[in-house]
């Protein structure tokens, strides 16, 4: 260690005798420049401010044994300045450029991989041919910190192959992984090399984290003893400033290589780090172009379609190719879609409880579903991996991607349950195993991981769907306001029209009523008869104009809200039934006292009227009707009038809800404009509500109605 700016020397390796045969007092508290000479001093000097690039200097240092060589490495720490020398056989500096043909070779042969398996292979193949190291391996680190060998090559009788191995965590701690990403080289030729100390004028701790020169630690050194490797070299791979993983270089023997090649590895190491995120993005941005073309095909079928969820989930291929998942589901309130393999219909509405109260993220993904959620271990074969994407917070919108379950064999290189073992106080500690054959472990209830592009391309869907929504609300929003004028219009006409029409019918009718007063007895039984039907027809039409404008009246109206008691308000519509048809034989059952309710009195007495007139003509026997409700919780109850009339057949159960269809001729069940049911239809639909019919052809009829 050196203090600046004099270089002072503070620090000194004991073993400074071997190569100088100076003791370490010698040097201590005195100026580099005792040592060497000025011009090599102010080269130290140079290098320590970065100017010649990171490249070791040569040195000659006259001894009392001669002059001996170095290769000098000086940098600086956040405390002090180091100057590290390497002795070397001779002063004659091997250029870089003997390496320029293998790393032009490695360069064209890197521009001809089409993928990242066939780069690595290549890399670990020119790393050895370079450095003659007996196995080159390609380490990639796992988020977790675990890491499994994806490229190697080796001598022929080197026996296992390490390709395919996993590693834990623990093999490579944190820390360690930590130095390899300040670093770009770790070099050890000989890993049973003595440590030697460092004499010091005092005890200030030195950061030696940079150093080449510095020693192994004793759980390291053991680690690879354990393999029967000598010699160690490590060359950090980098993406995005993060430590991807290692060429890791291993040597049975100890093995030496000079600060030229030293300098290849790392100069190859920063550019397969450059071409290592060249080749990951390449392999991304072909899966991210396929899926953009996917999600625009669907997009434009959604904003084209008027059923949003059957643009969704067809075809079926399309919305897993999304994400490539094998099962999907569209949840849309109460209503779930299922597409290829999934759960069970109440299985996927289960798990969409649990995520309304345990997932806050608008997207949501995990490849160990059932570790989270344990009742899906009923079915890890097609969901043990969820892709969830929450489309409203609002409203319980939806798509939930499913993946199977894939059991995995995970091969380790040894046990990794035995890098960690009980101390003597009964703690646990980190140790090196001392097994590295095969070991395998069987992993369940997990799914393929999502990757990075397939959760953004979910992402990108609900940002699509957003903005197809809310270009249909402006086109919808328009749509009613063109509606609204309509409406407006087509009220007023119908009022207008009703008025105007009625006069001239009540002309038709008092004239055909006085010319049968007054010449009845002139005409024969045929012109009495076409006075008759003028008559008729008169009346029919009048009857129609005031359904239409009773029609038209409910478009404008509005609801005069009120707590109603149904029982009054249905004996009166009884009371008034009676008293217009005082010959009626009609029945009326009413089971139990019917709620008090909020609505309209008026309407919905009108509602009960017609139902119950309905029931009295569509009948060939003695009539009965039986009127009730069923609750529902937290809801409005459903009301139903039960008949016991000529039924009606299942094809026209929403026919008759229609305006002016009549399932009958007009001369049979006394007439009728065949308006009565779809005023109903319309008053229920103001009350927020709906109606249907139940019915069999000759066992009656039951309406149904909702208020709200």
């Amino acid at each position: 260690m050196l203090e600046e700016p004099e270089l002072k020397v503070l620090q000194v390796s004991s073993n400074i005798k071997t190569y100088l045969g100076l003791q370490p007092q010698d040097l201590l508290d005195r100026p580099l420049s005792n040592l060497i000479d000025p011009q090599q001093a102010i080269a130290i000097a140079q290098m320590l401010a970065g100017e010649n690039g990171g490249n070791p200097l040569k040195l000659s240092i006259s001894t009392d044994r001669g002059e001996r060589y170095f290769d000098a490495i000086a940098y600086r720490t956040a405390d002090a300045a180091i100057l590290e020398l390497e002795p070397i056989d001779s002063p004659n500096e091997t250029s870089f450029l003997s390496f320029q043909a293998a790393i032009a070779r490695v360069l064209s042969q890197i521009q001809r991989t089409s993928n990242l398996s066939e780069f690595l292979q290549l890399i670990v193949e020119e790393v050895r041919k370079l450095t003659g190291f007996d196995r080159i391996m390609v380490y990639q680190f796992a988020p977790t910190g675990a890491g499994c060998v994806v490229a190697e090559t080796k001598r022929g009788d080197l026996l296992p192959p390490y390709l395919g191995l996993h590693y834990p965590a623990t093999d490579i701690p944190q820390p360690a992984r930590e130095l390899y990403a300040r670093c770009w080289l770790r070099f050890i030729p000989d890993i049973s090399a003595q440590a030697v100390d460092l004499v010091t004028l005092n005890q200030q701790p030195i950061d030696l984290s940079l150093s080449i020169l510095r020693s192994v630690d004793a759980c390291c050194v053991e680690y690879h003893r354990n393999m029967g490797v000598a010699a160690l070299l490590a060359i950090a791979l980098m993406q995005e400033q993060q430590l991807w993983g290692l060429i890791a270089c291993h040597h049975y023997t100890p093995k030496y290589l000079t600060s030229e090649v030293r300098i290849a590895c790392k100069f190859l190491g920063q550019l397969v780090s450059l071409e290592l995120a060249n080749k990951i993005r390449q392999q991304e941005l072909s899966d991210r172009i396929q899926l953009k073309s996917l999600q625009s095909e669907l997009i434009e079928s959604i904003s084209q379609a008027s059923n949003f969820v059957e643009a969704l989930i067809q075809p079926a291929p399309r919305l897993l190719s999304l994400t490539n998942a094998t099962g999907a589901a569209v949840c849309l309130g109460n209503e779930i879609s299922l597409v290829g393999a999934t759960p069970s219909l109440e299985e996927v509405r289960s798990l969409v409880d649990w995520a309304d109260t345990q997932v806050s993220d608008r997207l949501f993904a995990t490849d160990s579903l059932p570790q989270i959620y344990p009742p899906s271990l009923e079915f890890q074969a097609t969901a043990s991996g969820l892709l969830l994407l929450r489309i409203s917070k609002i409203r319980r919108y939806y798509i939930l991607w499913f993946r199977p379950e894939v059991i995995q064999t995970v091969t380790w290189a040894g046990d990794p349950n035995l890098s960690i073992q009980p101390a003597t106080d009964g703690s646990m500690k980190l140790s090196p195993r001392r097994s590295f054959e095969q070991w395998q472990e069987t992993v369940k209830f997990k799914s393929l991981p999502w990757k990075s592009y397939e959760i953004d391309s979910a992402n990108d869907l609900k940002t699509a769907i957003v903005g197809v929504v809310l270009r249909k609300a402006e086109e919808l929003a328009q749509i009613n306001q063109e509606l609204e004028r309509s409406n407006r219009e087509l009220a007023a006409f119908a009022y207008a029209a009703s008025h105007d029409l009625k006069e001239p019918l009540r002309g038709i009718y008092n004239y055909s009523t006085i010319l049968l007063e007054d010449c009845g007895a002139l005409l024969d039984l045929d012109g009495v008869d076409c006075l008759q039907t003028i008559k008729r027809l008169s009346q029919r039409m009048e009857a129609l104009i005031d359904a239409l404008l009773r029609l038209s009246l409910l478009g404008k109206a509005q609801l005069n809200l009120q707590a109603t008691d149904l029982n009054e308000l249905l004996q009166q519509a009884i009371a008034v039934l009676f008293a217009s048809r005082p010959e009626a034989q009609l029945s009326v059952c009413i089971p139990r006292s019917l709620p008090i309710i909020e609505c309209d009195p008026i309407l919905v007495s009108e509602v009960f009227s017609n139902l119950i007139s309905n029931a009295l003509k569509y009948n060939d026997t003695d009539v009965w009707v039986e009127i009730g409700y069923q609750e529902q919780l937290g809801i409005s109850p459903i009301f139903y009038v039960r008949d016991n009339g000529i039924g009606i057949q299942a094809h026209h159960h929403e026919t008759i809800f229609k305006l002016f269809k009549r399932l009958h001729s007009q001369e049979k069940y006394g007439g009728g404009t065949g308006a009565g049911l779809a005023i109903v239809k319309k008053i229920v639909e103001l009350h927020g509500g709906r109606i249907w019919v139940d019915s069999v052809p000759g066992s009656g009829a039951t309406f149904y109605f909702s208020l709200k």
